[in-house]
């Protein structure tokens, strides 16, 4: 297939970036020949602007990119969002109806340019951490409205017992994804990579694209099952894996390389 009918899409974590947060040169390498053969490529991504940022400049992106698990639509280019959608004020009350039931939960909220840390456990501040991230200690009340989304932090042992609570008491006008082993994640009502993506191929006037999205976790099922071409690495949950018609190498290995060959020899 010829690299200028396609657009690829794919996630960071787990997916692009190796487990220790670099990208392979064999990945670079396959994605300048992928764009140099007019193909056109970026990233959908749980990170938001500052955690993204980082990924993006290695990348050199051209095009605009999802953030926010799909709330947001960002070109770094330009330092301007293109599109966004926020949380509905309303589904602020589910943060401490969950906190009643999970004191020691940890809660981030991202809004903008700055995460709002109104409750912190080892969890977030691990998570702080690995991002280089200057989280904002104050009451929860004190947290303005309208943020991008809310990251819950527990351990990985329990959060199965914290997403049933959740999805079965806070589930009106929200939409909540499972991210990582350790992150359950409140977005918008409606919002998902999938839709990120959609917003991403109007605004830059591509919905003709060949569409590829490749990723590992429950955040990315719907993008992987949108897709012409929905891609699962090796290391990816069963459920996405379900949803993709390739599977190829994990993480580790050069996914987005594979990806790129198998388009070429389409």
């Amino acid at each position: 297939m010829d690299f200028n009918k396609v657009i690829i899409m794919t996630d960071l974590d787990g997916t692009l970036l190796t487990d220790d947060k670099q990208i392979l040169q064999k990945d670079l390498d396959a994605i300048k020949r992928f764009r140099k053969g007019g193909g056109l490529f970026t990233v959908a991504t749980g990170r938001g602007y500052a955690m993204a940022r980082r990924i993006v400049d290695k990348l050199k992106l051209d095009m605009p990119a999802v953030i926010f698990n799909g709330a947001s639509v960002y070109d770094f280019a330009l330092n301007k969002s293109l599109w966004n959608c926020t949380i509905e004020d309303s589904a602020y009350d589910y943060i401490p109806t969950l906190i009643k039931e999970f004191p020691d939960l940890g809660v981030e909220i991202l809004h903008g340019e700055r995460v709002y840390v109104p409750y912190a456990n080892q969890v977030i501040y691990d998570h702080l951490a690995l991002e280089s991230l200057d989280g904002v200690e104050i009451p929860f009340e004190e947290v303005p409205k309208g943020c991008f989304k809310m990251l819950l932090g527990y351990p990985k042992e329990k959060i199965g017992q914290l997403m049933d609570f959740a999805e079965k008491n806070c589930s009106g006008k929200v939409n909540w994804v499972h991210s990582a082993p350790m992150y359950f994640e409140m977005l918008p009502e409606g919002i998902s990579k999938a839709e990120g993506f959609n917003k991403l191929l109007e605004i830059t006037g591509n919905t003709h694209k060949f569409t590829v999205a490749a990723g590992d976790y429950g955040n990315d099922y719907a993008m992987v099952k949108a897709a012409d071409m929905g891609i699962a690495v090796a290391n990816a949950q069963d459920k996405v894996k379900s949803a993709a018609k390739r599977i190829v190498c994990d993480n580790n290995s050069g996914a987005v390389s594979e990806i790129i060959d198998i388009i070429e020899k389409l």
